[in-house]
């Protein structure tokens, strides 16, 4: 084994704004702050808040091992224990964990270890809470060897985040830019390690989170799981530098870079979205007596829809639903499928979107 790394407090006692990374982070700024302009010209934000942060779980629980399909995520939301789907339920709990946590950013105005704890339950469904057993290694998959040993002692983990929760919290404490400090967290949290499991999918959650909480997004929108996926090899190793050689740069760069590719490839996807919404609203005008605001937002706040979401969306009877969702399935907005005796409806060019984007 490797010469064991020990995990200092923050801040950094080096100087990690160097000219490459100065030059990548007015990159990744400019294509962020496009993306939350762009956002923002979806007439319903609740559109993006129901449907990416669903792509988000996906990719973030891939990483773990936890794979599931489009169809098997949306069946899974629709119909819940009606439709039995392991690593569907478990992507499932890691989107209703971002959403929670959002929405408490929103409220508190802080990102803090309750919450992180918070986000941690909702993705394992336990109440375990910070470890307080030593044991826990990272080993080398391919070799065998253990590459890195995270704080072993429950008082250093508490201690540890503790003064991460600072950090985060407490500009004071560090002047680098916002960006820069997302990339500083997400590796103090990762080597921290403080749960027993859920600690990859709980550091990606606190990555959006962060920009939210920064005000550099209104709602969560840009997610780097998928870009993680792409590079997962630079990833690991990348991080594994950083203990062994102090190599801030590549590191910080590497998050950067992720930053400005996944928000160009998000803006691509909003666009797409709303000119499918725009193109929606123009024919259900056309040929629907009924169309309303509130039905285009039903049909695009989520791929698969049913008789009991137009009902609440739309404060109609459950006749009345049933009807306009047959004559939208017989104009060609909507697909009727069945599972058992149960039916649901597909917009199928907005589930293509996603499932090219895959």
């Amino acid at each position: 084994m490797k010469e064991h790394f020990i995990l200092k407090e923050l801040p950094l006692e080096i100087d990690i704004e160097t000219k490459p990374v100065l030059k990548q982070l007015s990159q990744a700024h400019r294509y962020l702050a496009e993306l939350k302009g762009i956002s923002k010209t979806i007439p319903n934000q609740g559109i993006l808040i129901n449907t990416l942060p669903l792509l988000e779980a996906k990719d973030s629980s891939a990483i773990e091992n936890i794979i599931t399909t489009h169809d098997e995520l949306y069946k899974e939301s629709l119909f819940g224990d009606l439709y039995s789907n392991a690593s569907a339920k478990e992507v499932q709990n890691y989107s209703r964990a971002l959403r929670s946590g959002y929405e408490t950013v929103q409220k508190t105005g802080l990102l803090t270890n309750r919450q992180i704890l918070e986000i941690q339950e909702c993705i394992e469904q336990n109440r375990a809470g910070f470890r307080t057993q030593s044991g826990t290694e990272l080993v080398n998959d391919l070799t065998g060897e253990i590459v890195y040993v995270p704080p072993q002692s429950a008082d250093d983990v508490l201690r540890l985040m503790g003064n991460l929760e600072k950090y985060i919290n407490d500009d004071s404490m560090s002047s680098v830019d916002s960006l820069i400090k997302m990339a500083v967290i997400h590796f103090q949290f990762e080597s921290i390690h403080p749960f027993y499991d859920g600690n990859g999918r709980t550091g990606r959650i606190i990555n959006i989170l962060y920009l939210v909480y920064k005000g550099l997004l209104d709602i969560p929108v840009l997610y780097l799981s998928r870009y993680i996926i792409r590079n997962k090899a630079s990833y690991y190793t990348l991080i594994q530098d950083v203990r062994d050689s102090g190599n801030w740069e590549s590191w910080i760069l590497f998050m950067l870079t992720g930053i400005e590719e996944t928000a160009k490839e998000t803006i691509d996807l909003v666009i797409s979205i709303r000119e499918l919404m725009d193109d929606y609203k123009q024919r259900l005008k056309d040929t629907c007596h009924f169309y309303s605001q509130d039905l285009l937002n039903n049909l695009f706040s989520h791929p698969y829809t049913k008789i009991e979401f137009l009902e609440a969306d739309l404060g109609i009877h459950r006749q009345t639903a049933s009807k306009y969702l047959k004559e939208l399935a017989a104009a060609g907005f909507l697909r009727l499928e069945k599972i058992g005796k149960h039916h649901f409806y597909i917009n199928e060019p907005l589930f293509n979107l996603f499932i090219i984007r895959a």
